[in-house]
């Protein structure tokens, strides 16, 4: 198990990568990713039970994960990649022709770590329940996570999830959603406001909790509470507070940057500010 300081050095790292993947295509969504790496590498690093040099589709006796919010390609890949799923070599290959590491993630290619393609807002949800309630018919006790963005709360599908899985009583899920407030158009209240999620979800039959992600410390102890929660006839959801761009200060607090890759001095910039602790790939 990593400490909190441990955990925000490796999100540090991950970070710089997030900035130099999506500056080395052009192309990329770096503002998202920022806002959730603390969270994801507390998952990855801490939390979740994994097999990452025998990776399989089914996941049969280990955690799975599902990023819905696909666009925020790049900070899973670095995840991935510096858990050792593949050789941190080729995040260099991001969005490059014939790379593995495409835009949104994809399964054709083969990539270990990755179930499903996403990035067509609204699915992810739906496949974590699946999978859910797949692994309860197995028997097999570990849990499934899922990801979210709160401008995918938007999305129809949604919410006929989120009513199936309280229905049923799909009580192995843990759902976060990253509520930046940010979409690729604008700020969440000025393109579709959702008004209060907590009670929506709870009307659905969900356990929910909120959090600061970027509080390692707090990461941690309400994963750790969501996982307790866990097999009480509920599904859970985290409300994760977050920064787009967090850790880049020009990035920050705008959706300007959801899906503009920084320039060569842009880059340099944002580097500065994020301290090189495992070493750039």
């Amino acid at each position: 198990m990593n400490t909190p300081e441990n955990l925000s050095r490796i999100a540090s790292q991950v970070r710089r990568d997030i900035i130099r993947m999506v500056n080395g295509s052009s192309s990329g969504h770096p503002g998202g990713s920022l806002g959730c790496t603390d969270f994801l590498v507390a998952l990855y690093f801490h939390f979740l039970k994994l097999q990452p040099k025998n990776f399989n589709m089914n996941g049969n006796g280990e955690d799975i994960f599902f990023l819905s919010n696909g666009h925020v390609s790049p900070l899973w890949y670095s995840v991935l990649a510096r858990t050792g799923y593949f050789e941190i070599k080729e995040l260099s290959t991001f969005r490059k022709l014939n790379s593995r590491l495409q835009g949104h993630p994809a399964t054709h290619e083969g990539l270990p770590g990755i179930r499903i393609a996403s990035g067509s807002l609204g699915q992810g949800l739906s496949a974590a329940i699946g999978t859910a309630l797949a692994k309860k018919l197995n028997h097999d006790e570990r849990l499934v996570y899922c990801l979210c963005g709160d401008g995918e709360m938007e999305e129809g599908q949604i919410w006929e999830a989120a009513m199936y899985a309280g229905a049923k009583k799909t009580d192995n899920i843990i759902l976060t959603v990253d509520v930046n407030n940010q979409q690729i158009d604008g700020s969440v209240e000025q393109v579709m406001p959702y008004g209060n999620l907590r009670p929506k979800f709870e009307s659905f039959g969900w356990n929910v909790l909120e959090m600061d992600g970027h509080d390692m410390s707090a990461i941690l102890a309400t994963i750790q509470q969501a996982q307790s929660l866990t097999g009480k006839k509920q599904p859970v959801v985290i409300l994760m507070k977050t920064v787009m761009g967090q850790g880049v200060d020009f990035m920050m607090h705008t959706h300007k940057w959801h899906g503009v890759a920084p320039n060569d001095e842009q880059m340099k910039t944002a580097l500065s500010q994020l301290e090189e602790t495992l070493g750039d790939y």
